[in-house]
């Protein structure tokens, strides 16, 4: 008689390779460590194979395990496309979500992509703003959600994560050794006083180097390797990188990430989009 994998401990098997780790799978999943363990386990009984190799100090995939990787990943695409497009045709409508362009990457294209899988006939428009513009537009009702960052969380969001901020440069640059050091921010951002108060605390003269409230002109000066500026960790655009200042910067305070649902969290649609937003900001 023909024997049926377990999707639920496949997602789970994917979920653990993806991430490196039973604990961050377990936040992705919304389960606990025990549960996602034991479906691992379920599953490579089910299959008599040993998938994890557990001899390591961090998680490995064994031959078998590798080779199964392959064949889940397809089996959970097609899962989630048939339930998508068998069962999600009866959701329309849009959901406004607002975010600061500097923590759109990495997580946010997937969390639309999955999304739009999961329910192909719901619009998503996404508004871009630093995060004062979007706690005002969110307050007006003119977001379902937003995303912030933020020294602490206002009433009504919740943290996601906690995350480092950076100095950020141009690749190779040198623009970090000036005195007066020359930073990029705009007018606007969030980050800037705190940079600012920071080198003032640490006794380094700066200026600012540009007076823009357009992202692209703060990112072509710190590209040009005229300027620095500072962001969350792993958000940087690929034409920037992580100051390697060995202590010749301060340390910047960290920063939070957090949602704002408001009355939106009263169906599936709805429930859904903030599920995947939890799911992929925590893994930043």
């Amino acid at each position: 008689m023909p024997r049926n994998l377990d999707m639920t401990a496949l997602r789970s098997f994917v979920a653990v390779a993806e991430t490196g780790g039973v604990t961050k799978a377990s936040g992705f999943l919304n389960l606990t460590q025990s549960a996602v363990s034991m479906q691992l386990k379920r599953l490579e009984e089910s299959m008599g194979l040993n998938l994890i190799d557990r001899s390591a100090r961090s998680v490995s995939l064994t031959s078998a395990g590798e080779q199964l990787l392959s064949y889940a990943r397809r089996m959970l695409d097609l899962n989630d496309e048939v339930m998508a497009r068998m069962t999600a045709t009866a959701f329309e409508g849009e959901i406004v979500v607002g975010l600061p362009h500097d923590i759109v990457h990495p997580a946010m294209p997937k969390v639309l992509q999955r999304f739009a899988a999961d329910f192909p006939r719901v619009r998503v428009h996404l508004k871009s703003c630093h995060t004062r513009g979007l706690k005002l537009m969110f307050a007006r009702g003119e977001c379902d959600f937003i995303l912030t960052t933020e020294d602490g969380v206002g009433e009504g969001g919740e943290t996601l994560i906690d995350v480092p901020l950076q100095w950020y440069g141009a690749i190779g640059g040198t623009a970090w050794r000036q005195r007066p050091i020359r930073l990029a921010f705009c007018s606007s951002c969030i980050f800037r006083p705190g940079a600012q108060r920071a080198l003032d605390e640490a006794g380094i003269a700066w200026e600012m180097a540009v007076d823009s409230d357009a992202d692209p002109a703060i990112e072509a000066t710190v590209s040009a390797d005229l300027a620095v500026t500072a962001l969350i960790e792993g958000t940087a655009p690929a034409f920037m990188e992580q100051v390697a200042h060995g202590g010749g910067l301060p340390e910047l305070k960290r920063q939070k990430i957090n949602l704002y649902t408001g009355e939106v969290m009263q169906n599936e649609v709805t429930r859904g989009m903030a599920n995947l937003i939890r799911q992929h900001y925590r893994l930043l």
